[in-house]
């Protein structure tokens, strides 16, 4: 089954935060806390959004962080990518070992399904994610 794992649900929760209060950073502590997150956790998957390039961080008393790019400009499959790695249907796509792929059945209509729901992951921003 297709899950977001709580990594992506935090970068993605996050963000939005971010987005929501554009005006002024925001500290790992703060945003968990906002959301009952553990702060530690937190605190990873903003670093990794930093590192990634789609948040930007700021040391010092007034410090935390903010987008690194206006929210509508951020694309949901880059933040699931920047946390999870390459979308991934099946295990399948991700070794050429699978013993039944010459004779599998499914595989073109489940590449098409992938290509579908990266599309919309493509298509919807931060943005849409703050304003709905």
């Amino acid at each position: 089954m297709f899950r977001l794992s709580k990594r992506a649900d935090y970068g993605l929760i996050a963000l939005k935060h971010l987005a929501l209060h554009d005006s002024q950073a925001y500290s790992a502590p703060q945003i968990a806390r906002t959301y009952n997150i553990p702060s530690e956790l937190m605190a990873k998957v903003l670093q990794k959004l930093v590192r990634k390039g789609l948040l930007m961080s700021h040391s010092g008393p007034n410090g935390g962080y903010e987008l690194a790019r206006n929210a509508d400009a951020i694309s949901l499959i880059e933040v699931l990518e920047a946390l999870e790695g390459p979308l991934l249907l099946t295990p399948c796509e991700a070794a050429d070992d699978c013993e039944q792929l010459q004779l599998c059945s499914i595989k073109d209509p489940l590449r098409n399904i992938k290509q579908k729901m990266v599309s919309v992951l493509v298509d919807t921003t931060i943005h849409e994610l703050a304003t709905n």
